[in-house]
């Protein structure tokens, strides 16, 4: 074995052993008994037997959901017809959904404060409003996600081709340019995943009760049910990007082969 495969092999077990160290202390700390001694389930089965805690993984889940369908509507042919119709807007369009990284949360729901009291007032007083802000917030992840698969497509050639066999425009972003950028969409989608599921400050600034403000509350009288909530959401993360790489480097023999 030559000393360059020894030392990758090394550098992946000392990288494997710093990643893996704290989830398997996680998991030991949130399967340990406390009182007893042994192992117990008990912090496991609350995230579904504790009522808080089980409405606001529904909560999360479903903003994650919402505002992933939000980002990708609103996102995705914007970019597109940007690049096809208004190269002059390209930077402008960038700058605006960069922006939200150089805004503090804090900032974000002092400003929006005014703008929600009109979506309370048609939509009521549900935590899944925060969608708006959500797909905000995620707009700078999945734009550089997007984008980088948009340019690495020939657009204007597929789309012209699209055109000229009669197709219309929506046809030619669903069923031909859509499935040549596939991998960054699903790159743009499940960060927002991440991103949302993992979101804290906006939402307890705003009095919403979704999944990270719960662990926070259930943090300070169970603390092995507060590990197993954010252990389950850094497994699920990590299910996510698994799922993104195999998907993307199917498609990539796939386009090898063709």
């Amino acid at each position: 074995m030559s000393v360059r495969r020894v030392a990758r092999v090394a550098l992946w077990i000392v990288f494997g052993l710093f990643f893996l160290f704290p989830l398997y202390a996680m998991a030991d700390f949130s399967t340990r008994n406390l009182i007893e001694g042994g192992r117990t389930l008990a912090a496991w089965r609350n995230l579904v037997a504790d009522d808080a805690l089980y409405q606001s993984i529904v909560i999360s889940l479903l903003l994650a959901v919402f505002t992933v369908a939000g980002m990708l509507i609103l996102l995705v042919p914007t970019m597109i017809w940007v690049r096809l119709r208004a190269r002059w807007a390209s930077g402008i369009v960038e700058f605006l959904c960069l922006l939200p990284l150089t805004i503090p949360a804090l900032v974000i729901v002092v400003g929006l404060r005014n703008v929600y009291l009109w979506v309370t007032y048609f939509l009521g007083e549900s935590a899944l409003t925060l969608t708006f802000v959500y797909i905000v917030l995620v707009l700078p992840f999945a734009y550089r996600s997007v984008d980088s698969a948009l340019a690495a497509i020939d657009l204007q050639t597929l789309a012209e081709a699209a055109r000229s066999l009669g197709a219309g425009w929506f046809t030619t972003i669903v069923r031909v340019i859509v499935p040549n950028i596939w991998s960054g969409i699903l790159s743009a989608a499940f960060i927002s995943i991440a991103v949302v599921l993992g979101e804290y400050t906006i939402a307890s600034l705003s009095g919403f009760s979704t999944l990270q403000v719960q662990i926070v509350a259930i943090g300070k009288s169970d603390g092995p049910t507060s590990v197993a909530a954010s252990l389950a959401v850094l497994l699920l993360g990590f299910v996510l990007l698994l799922a993104l790489a195999v998907v993307t480097r199917g498609r990539r023999r796939l386009g090898e082969q063709a």
